[in-house]
């Protein structure tokens, strides 16, 4: 079984904004557009334009509807590898391909030595393993490390594919290792946290929660009427006038 590397100070990894997330599907399109030709390329499609279609996604976005009445919501709930500080996934590896690395706590999976026995998939209880049935080997979030590391691209643009497309600023980037950091500070002034924090593999990626909606004002102010002399426009004067009778 595959041993971990000692904890490291700097710990790369994702915060998402639960409150901001509209469900678009442009972090998962991004992902695999980029992945598809990445690190871990290429990911394979089964039935692409079928109503069965599968294949490799190392994000997917799910939502769910939460509350009652006035207080319900729709949650869109993006899910992708965590890169978790005791990674489960890492030490069931028979054979090392799984690895998180030392420099920045990045988990990654070296497919020269992956067997694909789906012992990490079945570790994994945030369901974060793609199993490739072309090449049979297993895949995941790579968290970008070919393009966050990448010199001959611009240096703001050295972020995750899903962090550079989300439209609504829902995913950020940074290092959760720096407690400075300004993905820190955001976790610590939102309330983020861990996903399923019981279970112990204390993950690295944070959750930002939902903001209460205000309650609705039980006395609404009544609207102002508008009295007829004082629309303008001569055709809807008449159109108010008719339809006022």
């Amino acid at each position: 079984m595959t041993e971990l590397p000692p904890a490291s100070a700097k710990k790369l990894g994702l915060v998402i904004d639960l409150d901001t997330c509209v469900g678009c599907q442009a972090c998962a399109t991004n992902c695999k557009e980029w992945n598809a030709g990445g690190h871990s390329a290429p990911l394979p499609d089964l039935n692409p334009y079928s109503a069965g279609a599968e294949g490799v996604w190392f994000n997917r976005v799910h939502s769910y509807e939460a509350g009652e009445g006035e207080a319900g919501r729709t949650v869109h709930f993006p899910r992708s590898c965590l890169h978790c500080e005791t990674p489960a996934c890492v030490t069931v590896c028979p054979t090392g391909a799984s690895y998180k690395r030392a420099e920045d706590g990045i988990v990654l999976v070296n497919a020269d030595a992956c067997i694909g026995c789906g012992l990490c998939a079945w570790a994994c209880p945030y369901g974060a393993r793609e199993m490739d049935e072309d090449a049979g080997v297993m895949k995941k979030c790579t968290l970008c490390v070919d393009r966050i590391y990448n010199e001959t691209i611009p240096e703001p643009q050295r972020q995750p594919a899903c962090v550079i497309a989300c439209p609504v600023s829902a995913r950020h980037f940074g290092d959760l290792g720096d407690p400075q950091s300004a993905v820190s500070q955001l976790v610590a002034s939102r309330g983020g946290y861990d996903l399923m924090p019981e279970l112990g593999y204390n993950p690295v990626n944070k959750y930002l929660p939902p903001r209460q909606r205000p309650a609705p004002n039980p006395n609404p102010p009544a609207e102002a009427e508008l009295a007829t002399h004082d629309i303008r426009n001569p055709l809807l004067r008449w159109l108010d006038r008719a339809l006022s009778r």
